[in-house]
């Protein structure tokens, strides 16, 4: 799970990053930095899991194989 984010980790982040946003701007951003955090974080553990796909995609002719 993403750890907590709050709105002066945020305004941190957004200053690293050569942004100057207001409070009011970070706490309306903060749900979706949140969000997209926990969706990173699950994306991570599934491409943690052992298992492979059943079939293999070629981009080149456009099926399974």
């Amino acid at each position: 799970m993403a750890e907590a984010l709050t709105i002066a980790n945020l305004k941190t982040i957004a200053e690293q990053r050569g942004l100057k946003l207001a409070d009011e701007e970070l706490r309306k951003l903060l749900p979706g930095v949140m969000r997209a955090r926990q969706q990173a974080a699950e994306l991570r553990e599934l491409l943690t899991l052992p298992d492979e796909p059943a079939g293999v995609f070629d981009a080149g002719k456009g099926k399974l194989k």
